[in-house]
């Protein structure tokens, strides 16, 4: 949804008629396009936002990652100000030309942020502000099934009632990462032998899949409805899920998981660099990054904002996971093209 609402019939014919007449339109120069996930932060903090910068933003959502390097890719980088990526995709971005530096000086909350986060990905640290940061594991109907998930293979190689029942992330990263890590392998890897052995576990997984896509986080989710019994999730989703309906738990699984973080970058092509960068900071101010934190449940880069956040959200270890699962769990790496290309060969075949 577009959390800012749209302007009204008047206020378009008023802006129109300006721009004819050759008067300098404001609200045109003040407005922020974003690109994100749907439901990724706390409209109330965009309101204030709009009201402290006297702009509107508007957001454009994506509905996975490959959607939105195809969005990205037709418009040749254009089209928006702000684009949320993860850290493979910063570093690609920044290669092919669509990112302008981070302006540092404009953006003083970036003192706050760990520099774990910051230079966690090749380039990062030039091209992207740390927004997120979580895991991806296994959503489960714990009220249908009889017993509970601990291993990624309780998922890639499912017990017969959940025929039709699972839902599998739409991303070929993911999905085969999680897979090679199930077979006791690095998600990272590029050995063909292993990723053949992930290939058959996909196919022999996929007549219980039920759709290859991301769980909706409403009461119609098909989860929540009892459609889906298991599904691969983010972290922070989980939680959502849960508030919706307590028969759901989650487990990040014993093998690990991947570690995600989620940058916030400016567009080269933006003519709006400034009230970007004020974006960027105005939401890692620390008291409202905490409120951020709360609303989507990830953990925060943003170290000062930890102080006003409740000692259960730390204890919480879908949000901060183990010493023991972070130790298991790994951040991805850039690939090899062939590596790359074998991946997205797989994936395809599940696609099909």
């Amino acid at each position: 949804m577009d959390v800012v609402g749209r302007l009204s019939t008047l206020s378009i014919l008023a802006l129109l008629c300006m721009t004819a007449s050759g008067a300098p339109s404001s609200a045109a120069e003040k407005q922020l396009v974003v690109l994100t996930w749907a439901d990724y932060i706390d409209p109330q903090v965009i309101a204030e936002f709009e009201r402290a910068q006297h702009a509107k933003v508007k957001f454009m959502y994506f509905e996975s990652d490959d959607d939105r390097d195809d969005l990205l890719t037709q418009s040749n980088g254009t089209g928006y100000d702000l684009v949320l990526a993860d850290g493979i995709s910063v570093t690609t971005y920044a290669d092919v030309g669509w990112l302008a530096p981070i302006p540092q000086a404009s953006i003083p909350n970036l003192k706050h942020i760990d520099r774990r986060w910051r230079s966690s990905f090749p380039r990062a640290q030039q091209y992207g502000v740390p927004y997120f940061w979580g895991t991806i594991g296994i959503a489960y109907r714990r009220d249908k099934l009889p017993a509970e998930f601990t291993s990624w293979m309780d998922l890639y190689r499912p017990q017969p009632a959940l025929s039709g029942k699972i839902l599998m992330i739409k991303h070929a990263r993911d999905v085969i990462g999680m897979a090679l890590k199930a077979l006791g392998y690095s998600q990272n890897s590029s050995d063909p032998a292993q990723l053949a052995q992930a290939r058959e576990l996909l196919l022999a997984q996929k007549p219980f899949v039920r759709a290859y896509s991301y769980v909706s986080l409403s009461k119609e989710s098909a989860l929540v409805t009892g459609e889906v019994w298991a599904a691969m999730v983010f972290s922070g989703d989980s939680i959502t899920l849960r508030e919706l309906d307590p028969n759901i738990a989650f487990v990040i699984p014993k093998e690990g998981s991947n570690l995600g973080v989620d940058y916030f970058t400016i567009m080269k092509s933006s003519t709006n660099k400034a009230l970007a960068a004020a974006f960027i900071n105005f939401i890692h101010d620390p008291q409202r990054n905490a409120r951020i934190a709360r609303f989507v449940h990830y953990a925060t880069p943003n170290l000062a904002a930890q102080r006003y956040l409740p000692s259960a959200y730390f204890k919480d270890p879908i949000i901060y996971p183990s010493e023991v699962t972070l130790k298991n769990s790994e951040l991805f790496i850039p690939l090899a093209p062939p590596a790359a290309k074998l991946r997205n060969e797989i994936f395809q075949t599940l696609l099909q």
